[in-house]
């Protein structure tokens, strides 16, 4: 099972995305189709709707309504199992947060790493390898601009 990362999902659905065409063959051939192969959580779709609206990011942004059409999509796909926080994910979160001396800007990428490891989440798809490499607990399909 692929944790699927905001960055994944935004290089899947916007053209324009440096990542598109590698996160469209990932879709392709590792997720689409196969039932429960991707994990997704609704932080993950919520970043999504408000990246994919930014006008300031992509020349050509969805429509919010669209973009929350894909959500609910992504929601009900039979390719996905929903993964929401356990006991144990805040915890590891202030932990990592702690020990890897981590700022501001990593608190939702964090988040969802613990989320997804509490989870038993070992792979995850996103363009942003960095943001997970540190943890050192997860196989990352990097996804390459």
């Amino acid at each position: 099972m692929i944790g699927l990362d905001t960055s994944f999902l935004v290089g899947l659905t916007i053209r324009e995305h440096p990542a598109h065409t590698a996160c469209r063959e990932l879709f392709e051939t590792g997720i689409r189709g196969v039932e429960s192969s991707g994990a997704i959580c609704s932080q993950v779709l919520g970043e999504f709707a408000h990246v994919v609206t930014d006008s300031r990011r992509f020349s050509q942004p969805l429509a919010m309504e669209e973009a929350l059409q894909i959500c609910d999509q992504w929601w009900r796909a039979g390719e996905c199992r929903i993964v929401e926080p356990t006991q144990h994910s805040f915890p590891l979160f202030v932990d990592w947060m702690q020990r890897h001396r981590l700022g501001r800007k990593r608190v939702l990428d964090t988040l969802l790493a613990a989320n997804y490891h509490s989870a038993g989440i070992k792979r995850i798809a996103t363009t942003d390898w960095r943001d997970f490499k540190i943890f050192g607990v997860f196989d990352i399909i990097h996804l390459a601009h």
